[in-house]
């Protein structure tokens, strides 16, 4: 389709479709981090830290490949496991193979953090999300998912 410089406005079912997902999304994010952040006291970057880190072998990952998996920048990222650092949950070990790289590693404290904090936040994933779908919802909702990802991971 040729680009004629005239918008393709959004008919209603596309807007109601749009700003449901924009809504939706504010709030939901607005709610599970409120609880994360009351219950255990973490953020959702600090959680998404301690899952990614407790995933990976030996507990560790590169700070640079954190920051890509977070869509953040290396020094946002070192910036954000600083003050972890401070708070116990994880540590930073020099890369043998690159003097300049550095790898984010899980202590066992903050294991135990993520552990104390997982069964809580799944609760509320699931009542603020998962429980208020259908099976097909749900399956529409990943597959919706996995096609804008796939689309915007090759504009990153």
């Amino acid at each position: 389709m040729a680009d004629t410089g005239v918008p393709r406005w959004l008919d209603e079912d596309e807007f109601r479709a749009w700003i449901g997902y924009r809504r939706m999304k504010a709030l939901l994010d607005l709610q599970i981090s409120r609880e994360l952040a009351a219950n255990q006291g973490l953020s959702e970057p600090d959680y998404d830290v301690l899952t990614s880190l407790s995933a990976a072998e030996d507990r560790r990952i590169r700070l640079s490949e954190m920051a890509e998996r977070m869509l953040w920048s290396k020094s946002r990222l070192s910036h954000h496991v600083t003050r972890m650092q401070q708070r116990g949950l994880v540590t930073r070990k020099e890369c043998p193979s690159d003097g300049r790289g550095a790898f984010i590693v899980l202590t066992d404290a903050g294991m135990a953090t993520l552990r104390a904090a997982a069964p809580g936040h799944v609760a509320a994933v699931r009542e603020h999300l998962i429980d208020l779908l259908t099976e097909e919802q749900i399956r529409v909702l990943g597959e919706v998912a996995d096609t804008v990802v796939e689309h915007l991971r090759s504009r990153v």
